[in-house]
């Protein structure tokens, strides 16, 4: 493969802003959730509830599209699949109005929205060589980071003028223009389709990539670091909320607002993280950057709740560097699975991964809410709940550099990173 030219960047820019305006609709409900509550008479574990929905949602279709972008290429179930995430997405911002419909349609919403995700990373791993695929993918990833910044941002500005379904609306008009901009970054694109040559046509791809130990190895730390990742994603909004309400006494509307505006200076951070999680991975070695990044976000999980009683500004900070590290090594497990499998199998190594990882992310918010839930009966303090609530996504995450550190032990680890594990 070629070096990275001029129109490999602009043609990584297009895409990256196409990713931005896909993930507006992720974080807008995480950003209402201290309004919704009460409007649609939730317990914090319904909440969280909602929130898994998507996230199981998200995992079927990301299973979808990995095995269908090896059998009809990356480019065309990317597309596809935009329209539907258009449409998915504005009837959820529309109709949403309770629990049960809530359920319903933002899983509904997260069930199309993988195709933007995983076929976006395999046709970057068709562009970019080995050397610099690790920060293309960062790229990629942090382009996801901005728009769940903006959609705080936007969430937080709008719901005091227009409610939080008119905010909806807007966040909801992201995909649509996702869409667009994603038409126009793979006008001349070919949708590569790798052949399956005659010794391998027999061959089971999910058998194929379970008995890849590297591979799995891979998978197991990205599971932990899901569980992690997409929990912290789900409740740093209403944790901020809930720190602006214990510190200042502001009202319900105004706490919402002002943890919604926290939480997207915080996911800047992780902006941050994928670039250089990718950069660092690239020159360092894959392992090397997944086990640094992940044992500090495991660390900072399980001291983020106790903190809630620190002024606002240092606890944001603290936030921003969480989000950093926790969002740091999702690009580098990302391009560590394109350099352990044959090409054909990407997609279903893709697959594989997102049952486990999604599958863990996904009841990751929903057990949150639930600690939320029992602290709250037991009239524990403000700190212990939300130090325990934090914790039960610590504690699993430890288990992401434990099997990065295995994976470096293996002598098919110098496959990644040319060489450097």
């Amino acid at each position: 493969m070629a070096d990275t030219t001029r129109g490999d960047g602009a043609w990584l820019l297009w895409l990256c802003a196409s990713r931005t305006s896909f993930a507006l609709i992720f974080t807008a409900y995480a950003a209402a959730i201290p309004l919704l509550k009460p409007d649609w008479g939730m317990s914090a574990g319904q909440a969280g509830m909602i929130q898994s929905a998507w996230h199981f949602g998200y995992l079927f279709s990301l299973v979808a599209v990995g095995f269908l972008a090896d059998r009809y290429g990356a480019k065309r179930v990317f597309l596809v699949s935009s329209i539907a995430s258009s449409i998915s997405a504005m009837v959820f911002a529309l109709f949403a109005e309770s629990f049960l419909s809530g359920v319903i349609l933002y899983g509904l919403t997260g069930l199309f929205s993988g195709g933007s995700y995983t076929p976006g990373l395999t046709l970057i791993a068709e562009r970019f060589h080995s050397g610099s695929r690790g920060r293309a993918m960062g790229f990629y990833l942090a382009a996801a980071s901005a728009g769940y910044a903006l959609a705080m941002v936007l969430t937080g500005a709008l719901t005091p003028l227009i409610g939080w379904r008119g905010a909806f609306i807007v966040n909801a008009a992201g995909p649509v223009l996702g869409t667009l901009l994603a038409l126009y970054a793979l006008r001349t694109t070919p949708n590569v389709v790798h052949p399956r040559h005659a010794e391998h046509a027999a061959e089971k791809p999910v058998g194929v990539i379970l008995a890849n130990k590297p591979a799995m190895l891979v998978t197991w730390a990205y599971t932990f670091h899901s569980w992690e990742m997409l929990g912290m994603k789900a409740w740093m909004p209403a944790f901020l909320a809930a720190a602006a309400a214990y510190s200042t006494g502001s009202s319900a509307t105004a706490s919402a607002s002002l943890g919604a505006g926290l939480a997207a200076i915080a996911y800047i951070g992780s902006m941050g993280g994928s670039v250089t999680g990718g950069w660092l991975s690239d020159r360092m070695g894959r392992t090397w950057a997944m086990m640094v990044l992940a044992t500090i976000s495991a660390c900072c999980s399980l001291a983020l709740g106790w903190l809630i009683g620190l002024p606002l500004w240092l606890l944001v900070i603290i936030c921003a560097f969480y989000s950093f590290t926790a969002v740091g090594d999702s690009s580098v497990y990302s391009t560590a699975v394109t350099e352990l499998v044959p090409p054909r199998h990407i997609g279903a190594a893709y697959s594989v991964r997102s049952v486990l990882g999604f599958g863990a992310g996904a009841i990751a918010p929903w057990v949150f809410g639930l600690v939320l839930d029992a602290a709250g009966a037991m009239q524990a303090s403000p700190v212990l709940t939300w130090g325990l609530a934090w914790c039960s996504l610590g504690i699993i995450a430890l288990m992401s550099p434990l099997a990065t550190w295995r994976l470096r032990q293996m002598p098919e680890s110098r496959q990644m990173a040319n060489g450097k594990r």
